[in-house]
């Protein structure tokens, strides 16, 4: 394969005169919303991770970089590992306690427990 034409959809070709080789590749930037408007659920979660517990944060509304700085300071605070991908942020163990404590005092007002 051509270097230059290196494309990741898979389209080699095609026959619309108005096809737009760009169309798909600008994403699509989400508003930004205030904390006091996020709709959180923190939740524990066990499957696939060898019996290990993980606290999950799902709900998220805004860019990436504003999600990714929420997960460093929720794993600062709590002293543990995790991440952030999928539009989720992942902590190491049972912490959902202390998440919806930081979470609150952050003004994230409408967070909630979810699961058991």
């Amino acid at each position: 394969m051509s270097k230059k034409n290196n494309r990741k959809d898979g389209l080699v070709f095609s026959t619309d005169p108005d096809f737009d080789w760009n169309a798909g590749e600008e994403a699509e930037t989400l508003p930004d919303l205030e904390p006091g408007k996020q709709n959180l659920r923190v939740a524990i979660d066990r499957k696939q991770r060898g019996g290990k517990e993980v606290t999950v944060i799902s709900g998220f509304i805004g860019s990436d970089e504003k999600l990714e700085t929420l997960g460093k300071m929720l794993k600062t605070k709590c002293g543990t590992g995790g991440s952030v991908k999928d539009g989720l942020i992942l902590i190491q163990g049972n912490m959902r306690d202390k998440v919806m404590d930081l979470l609150l005092k952050e003004g994230y007002s409408k967070t909630k427990k979810s699961g058991g």
